[in-house]
């Protein structure tokens, strides 16, 4: 997901429907994602078990890279 008024990402992974994950992020709630209501699905993957899901999530958090994270969304939209 991505925040244009916070300039952040956020990396995770759900078991839910991306629209009814999204739809979460986007009310006002606790946690990093609570506050704004702006986030937007920039990229995702798809994994058959969770644990499968989970360790891609881990992998990408450890980047701390946005440079890292635009070169990944960029490679799933050839032309980019």
């Amino acid at each position: 997901l991505y925040s244009c008024i916070r300039n952040k990402f956020y990396i995770g992974s759900t078991c839910d429907l991306l629209s009814e994950r999204i739809r979460k992020h986007n009310t006002n709630h606790k946690g990093f994602t609570g506050n704004t209501a702006d986030w937007k699905i920039v990229y995702s993957e798809i994994f058959s078990t969770k644990e499968e899901a989970y360790s891609r999530e881990r992998e990408i958090k450890r980047w701390k890279s946005k440079k890292k994270i635009y070169k990944l969304i960029g490679s799933a939209h050839p032309g980019s």
